[in-house]
């Protein structure tokens, strides 16, 4: 019998307002035991507000807390050219005492681009594009000089440096939602992050489809198709809704409203991957179910839902 990855947990943040805050949020994530402190990469506002720039926000992150790792999810493959990434990354991780991991993705927002003035190109070209990225990452975080000849990158005898503490290279998650992505996914990364939100047209949409069991349950498939008989070494993760209550019909009744996804039944709603209602016990419970039902053992949280998870964190971490 294969053993499960363990529990972990990380708060992505996303309010954004000084530095005091900034460092303060650090060490209260820290002190949740949750195990990852996660930024975004974006310029424009859009969905989730103002952000910093990732890099030096992770790294004033990573300066007032002592064991927790910190982590992009993702970075956009096309604002860094990667050798400009690599020296970030292994940076980071020399300077954070091997704490970082790299999450990073093809891109999606295509309005970002648009207000930038960068082409945003067609998803094959952009997953092709991660594809080369990842490549080069991996080669400068080895220890010999790197040449590498591809159709949008050329590294010719280049050296890496620094050196990453971790070896061979910080953990790398790729993020994604449809078939391509995520069985690069499989095949390249160390982590899955699964996306249930469609961002195929260029913009979010919040379809309940994209949250099904049984379409996360293809997903998932994905990624083993794309890992083959690695695929037991693949930690899973998504960003998840958590809800505490001890009525979980009417506030999942609610949440439907809220969300707008009218006519979708409760029950549905309740075998969703990424949505937990209910009080600790039951979260508790479903989580367990998940990720013996389809490998799932990373999960990531907003920050404005840190407290509320931190009971679910303090029963599962590391089990």
């Amino acid at each position: 019998m294969i053993k499960p990855h363990p529990f972990r947990f990380g708060v992505i943040n996303e309010q954004m307002r000084s530095a005091d805050a900034w460092v303060g949020q650090a060490r209260k994530v820290e002190d949740h035991g949750y195990g990852t402190f996660l930024m975004r990469d974006h310029f424009v506002p859009d969905f989730f507000g103002h952000q910093f720039a990732p890099v030096a926000a992770l790294m004033a992150a990573a300066s007032v807390t002592k064991t927790l790792r910190i982590g992009s999810l993702v970075f956009d493959n096309d604002y860094r050219h990667p050798v400009m990434l690599a020296k970030e990354v292994a940076t980071l991780d020399l300077l954070s005492g091997g704490r970082f991991e790299l999450g990073i993705g093809a891109g999606w927002l295509q309005s970002e681009y648009e207000r930038a003035g960068m082409p945003f190109d067609a998803p094959g070209v952009r997953i092709s594009r991660l594809e080369e990225a990842i490549h080069i990452l991996k080669g400068l975080f080895a220890e010999e000089p790197l040449n590498f000849a591809g159709h949008y990158y050329a590294v010719t005898g280049l050296q890496g440096f620094p050196q990453p503490i971790q070896r061979p290279h910080p953990p790398i998650l790729i993020g994604g939602g449809g078939k391509r992505i995520l069985t690069l996914a499989g095949r390249l990364a160390n982590s899955v992050g699964i996306l249930t939100t469609s961002v195929a047209s260029g913009v979010r949409e919040d379809n309940p489809t994209e949250r099904l069991a049984v379409n996360v349950a293809k997903k998932v498939g994905w990624v083993r198709q794309g890992a083959g008989d690695r695929f037991p070494e693949v930690e899973l993760s998504m960003i998840v809704t958590v809800i505490e209550t001890n009525n979980r019909r009417q506030r999942a009744e609610q949440l439907i409203g809220e969300r707008g996804w009218s006519g979708l039944p409760v029950e549905e709603v309740f075998d969703m991957p990424s949505i937990f209602i209910g009080a600790v016990d039951d979260i508790v419970e479903a989580m367990e179910e998940r990720r013996e039902r389809y490998g799932f053992s990373y999960y990531v949280v907003s920050d404005r839902h840190m407290d509320t998870c931190a009971p679910v964190v303090a029963r599962l971490a590391g089990n």
